[in-house]
Order: C-alpha cells, then sequence, then structure tokens
C-alpha cells in the first residue's frame, strides 16, 4: 500500500482518495487498489496545419461519459481511478482539457480550483494552443482560458450534456453533411459558405443554398450573413424567406468597426437566429461571433477563443486572435451601456404601468430588423485558392471518426444519466458515413495547392451525383442506399438536391468568383484592424460612432457582468451514489 501511495505523489487529486491526474514516462498496470487509463489514443484532435487543440464538444462528452462510468462501476468502487497521459506536450494539454472540464461541469469547481489541481505537485505548465495556420504564434489559448470559456457558456447554457446529441454534432459537423455548428445556441450558428449548386469539387462536396432551407426553417434561422465575397445569388435566401446580409471583409483579415457595429446589430434586431460564414465558417465567421460573444455575455477574448474552438475547431486565425484582445474592452463597455439602457427602459415602464392602471396597452420598443443595404459586389468565380479553400478542403478529407486510429478499442460509453442515451457509435452504428466514393476524391484533395483545380477530374454530371449528395446531406438515421446496392432516387421537381434533413430537438441545437479574387493572408500580413480597400463594396457604409475613449477602467480586468445565463443552469451534479445503480466495469 506504501509502494502505491509512493507512485500517486506528485499526481494531481481531483477527488479525494478517488480521482487522480498524472503524467507518466510508461504504461502502468493496474493494481487491487488503483486503476489507470489513458485516453490519449482515444481522442484525438484533428489538425488543419500546426494547430493541435484543444479538443471539441463531442470528445469532451464522450470523455465525461467515460469517466462517469468509472465512478459508478461496481468493480471500481473501493479502487483510486487515475487518468494517466504521456510527456507528449500536446496530447497533455489536451487530456487536461478533458479532465480539467469534467472538473468544472461535473465536480461544480472553478476554473482556477481545477487548475490549480492540475498543475499541483510535480506537473509543469501545460503547452499552450495555437490557431490553425503555420508560422510564428503571436496568440497562446492556455488551458484555462478553455476552462474558463467552458464554464462562461455553461452558466449562460449554451449547452446541457444531460441533453446534448453527439451522433447529430459529429454528423453536422462533417462538410458532406452541411460542415455547420452551433456556437450560441438558438442565436448563432458557424457553417461552411455555401455554392451556386450543389457538386463536388477537387474532392470536397459543396451545397447550393436550398440544401440548409428545411434546417434552418427547423431551428427558426430568420438571417444568412455572408462575409465572404458573392458566390451565390442572394435572392435564394431571401426567396426563401430569409433575410440575408453582406458584409465582406477580405480572407485572413479583421472587420472594420462599421462591420462590426453592423454584425452586432444584425444579430441583436433578427427575431431567431442568425448563420454566419464566410468561405469555411472559421477565420472571419469565428471573428464576428466573438465580439458578440464578449458584448452580449462579458467574455473574454480567450475565453470566446477558447469556447468558439471547442465547437468549432480551427476558428479564429492569425491577427484575427490579437483583434478580438484589441476589442475586448470596447465591447464590454458597449453591453455594459445597452444593459444599462435596457434596465432604465425597464424601470421607466414600470413606473408608467403604475401610474396609469387604465392604460394597460404594452408598446413594443424593439425596433424591426432593418435589412443592411445590399452590395454591388462581383460573383467570386476566381480559382485561386485561398485560406478559406484551403481549411476547408482539409477538413473534407477527414476520416469518420470510427476510423480514427484506436477508437474502435474503446470502451462502450454508457451515459450514466439515462439508459435510453445514444451509445457511443461504433463500426455497426446508423451514422452513415460520406456517402462519396474513394474514386471521387482526387489526388488534388490529398495536396491542396495553388494549382489544385487544374488536377481535379471531371465531374459526371448526371442525376447519380445530385443523388449521392442528397444522401450526404440526409436524416442521421437514414438507410445507407450504397451499402444495399440500391438504386439512387432520381431527383424530384426541383432542381436542386433535398437539404439537410434534421434530428429531434436537442439542446445544442436548439431551434434550430467576376474577375477579382479574394486576397489570402499566406501572402499578406495583417495588422490591427483592416478595413476593406477603397472602392470595395463596403466602403460605401458610412461610419458611425467611433469607438469610447475613455476605456481605462476596462482593460485588464473582468467585468461584473449584469447578465447571467438562466436560472438553474449551473447543469454541474455530484457524482452520483456508489451504493446505488452500479453497473459492471
Amino acid at each position: 500500500m506504501k509502494a502505491e501511495d509512493s507512485e500517486l505523489l506528485g499526481t494531481a487529486e481531483l477527488i479525494r482518495e478517488r480521482l487522480y491526474f498524472a503524467t507518466l514516462r510508461s504504461k502502468p498496470k493496474s493494481t487491487a487498489n488503483t486503476h489507470y487509463f489513458c485516453t490519449d489514443d482515444e481522442f484525438v484532435y484533428e489538425n488543419f496545419y500546426a494547430d493541435f487543440g484543444p479538443l471539441n464538444l463531442a470528445m469532451l462528452y464522450r470523455y465525461c461519459c467515460k469517466l462517469n462510468k468509472k465512478l459508478k462501476s461496481f468493480t471500481l468502487t473501493r479502487k483510486r481511478i487515475v487518468h494517466y497521459t504521456s510527456f507528449d506536450q500536446r496530447r497533455r494539454s489536451n487530456a487536461a482539457v478533458l479532465i480539467g472540464g469534467y472538473a468544472v461541469i461535473y465536480l461544480k469547481k472553478s476554473p482556477e480550483e481545477a487548475y490549480r489541481a492540475l498543475t499541483s505537485g510535480s506537473n509543469a505548465s501545460y503547452l499552450p494552443f495555437r490557431d490553425a495556420s503555420f508560422g510564428n504564434c503571436t496568440f497562446n489559448l492556455t488551458v484555462l482560458d478553455c476552462l474558463q470559456g467552458i464554464r462562461k457558456a455553461l452558466q449562460h447554457g449554451f449547452f446541457d450534456f444531460e441533453t446534448f446529441s453527439v451522433d447529430e454534432y459529429e454528423h453536422y459537423e462533417r462538410v458532406e453533411n452541411g460542415d455547420l455548428n452551433w456556437i450560441v445556441p438558438r442565436k448563432l450558428l458557424a457553417f461552411s459558405g455555401p455554392h451556386p449548386r450543389s457538386k463536388v469539387e477537387n474532392g470536397y462536396p459543396l451545397h447550393a443554398p436550398e440544401a440548409y432551407f428545411p434546417y434552418f426553417r427547423k431551428h427558426n434561422v430568420g438571417a444568412v450573413v455572408r462575409l465572404n465575397k458573392k458566390i451565390y445569388d442572394s435572392k435564394r435566401f431571401t426567396d426563401a424567406g430569409f433575410h440575408h446580409h453582406d458584409l465582406f471583409f477580405l480572407d485572413g483579415s479583421t472587420p472594420s468597426d462599421i462591420i462590426t457595429q453592423r454584425f452586432l446589430h444584425i444579430c441583436e434586431s433578427t427575431e431567431g437566429a442568425v448563420a454566419v460564414h464566410c468561405k469555411a465558417g472559421l477565420g472571419r465567421t469565428g471573428t464576428l461571433i466573438g465580439c458578440y460573444l464578449m458584448k452580449q455575455y462579458c467574455f473574454t477574448a480567450a475565453e470566446a477563443i477558447g469556447w468558439i474552438r471547442i465547437c468549432r475547431p480551427g476558428s479564429v486565425i492569425g491577427p484575427q486572435q490579437n483583434y478580438l484582445q484589441e476589442k475586448q474592452a470596447a465591447m464590454w463597455l458597449l453591453g455594459d451601456g445597452q444593459r444599462s439602457q435596457k434596465t432604465q427602459l425597464e424601470d421607466r415602464s414600470m413606473s408608467y404601468l403604475l401610474s396609469s392602471m387604465t392604460d394597460l396597452t404594452l408598446r413594443n420598443s424593439c425596433n424591426s430588423s432593418t435589412r443592411a443595404a445590399g452590395v454591388n459586389q462581383p460573383l467570386d468565380s476566381g480559382t485561386g485558392l485561398t485560406q478559406g479553400d484551403r481549411l476547408r478542403a482539409l477538413k473534407s478529407r477527414r476520416p469518420p471518426r470510427s476510423s480514427v486510429p484506436g477508437a474502435g478499442r474503446t470502451e462502450e460509453m454508457i451515459h450514466s444519466r439515462s439508459a435510453s442515451q445514444p451509445p457511443r457509435r461504433s463500426s455497426s452504428s446508423r451514422l452513415p458515413a460520406s456517402k462519396f466514393p474513394p474514386s471521387s476524391v482526387s489526388a488534388a484533395a490529398r495536396r491542396v495547392g495553388p494549382g489544385s483545380s487544374s488536377s481535379a477530374p471531371k465531374l459526371r454530371r448526371s442525376h447519380d451525383l445530385h443523388s449521392r449528395l442528397a444522401s450526404s446531406l440526409s436524416d442521421l438515421y437514414s438507410a445507407n442506399l450504397e451499402d444495399q446496392n440500391l438504386p439512387c432516387p432520381l431527383p424530384q421537381a426541383s432542381p436542386f438536391p433535398p437539404a439537410l434533413l434534421t434530428l429531434s430537438p436537442c439542446r445544442y441545437g436548439n431551434k434550430p468568383r467576376g474577375v477579382q479574387r479574394e486576397v489570402s493572408n499566406t501572402g499578406h500580413m495583417y495588422a490591427g484592424s483592416a478595413a476593406p480597400p477603397a472602392g470595395d463594396s463596403c466602403s460605401s457604409v458610412q461610419s458611425s460612432k467611433q469607438e469610447p475613449e475613455d476605456l481605462a477602467s476596462y482593460r485588464g480586468q473582468r467585468p461584473s457582468c449584469s447578465q447571467k445565463g438562466p436560472l438553474g443552469r449551473y447543469l454541474c451534479r455530484s457524482i452520483p451514489s456508489l451504493q446505488s445503480d452500479y453497473q459492471q466495469y
């Protein structure tokens, strides 16, 4: 027993005499009193370039299910459970976010308490995360930043693991299934930019606007914001009943103040959710969503980046990270002023009601949603690859999770809350993999470069292509027609493929190239706030209020945000009793 105690010296203790986190050089053997497990080969980050984490929301959920099962296991009742990781600094940081996130969500620890435990004993500091690019890293996202982002999202009810559908998350985040993720449920949806028609280009599928209509209607999406140059006609969205706004700025750059202010106004004045996209739905999309999080929910820039990357890995790139840091104080100030005006308005309304009981008619004080003025931009049909093209091509080449090395060797995880929770997907799961045959992936998709489009194979322009696209965008639990060697159904009267079909609502996904080319930030560097060049479409927009001058009281500190999440949204709960409802491990 003393020998085993000496082995646990220097480990991080999360639950006294029960749960530990350790960094070990060799694989240990479990003993009669200690159970060791490792997730380094089970939960693997799929990088774009030099990025290595943090792991996404589905992996965090699966880890929590796994750990809850171990803590309730009958055979592990009297054993100490040790989650160990290797000295690989990248895997070590990802493992720390997993167990630290568990401590925040289920053990009711603050991010600071969880991080102090993870750095106690002989545990050294953790390698900070970086953006999805090459070159020098200009912004460090720490493990603590990620934990604080998780806690802030938890407080505001952005996710609930009691009702979270991991199958739906993993289905729709794939390129062939729409490539979309909810950042703020029922309000902000990030997705990859649509194209004029559904097709397979350079090995990855592209979807027409019509493919998204049923999903958007199902989840109450009221407006679409396009941040890249025109590729499709916006009338296709407006004719279907969606508001459409163009807020173009260069790929890899940062938005001007007028674009940021217009985006915030669109989000605040739109009834329902707002779907935001650029080319890949990562850099420009994540940047403006980060501004919204800082203004409306008092996120710090690091917390916003951490949460957005957990929801949609690879978001916010290069100078966009520093831009959010620079705008943090201004967003807090704008948010405080808006909440103060709202409070005063509510007080005046209450005073009026008390003094005039005879007039009980309430006036709508909210301005109706104002559609942004259209911009005259040429259709972007250039063949040059931008940063968004490269990121989207890399993402489309990822295999389904069941084919990730080590995934098939992991234990089946069942959430301790209910036996009805869908078990972890295996190779026999009904969740279909990509419906595109291996032959449709060209060599250019394996090696993305400026001349990749010239090597793309000729695409068949018959109805079977549309059928495959429709199948890939089909319901999560639809049958695999190709596996059953059944003929693909012919398209209906509409020239577009059937659109995204959805699952039953869940907590996470509630409510649902002309002559001109885009500029890639791989060849140009931007610093600070970069506005579109003179003569561009956005230059016609008149400037509005400048950034407040007195920001000294907001810099370097976190505000006392008066806006809080719904009551009772602290979704943490204690570890279930080990004396009841045991499971065999």
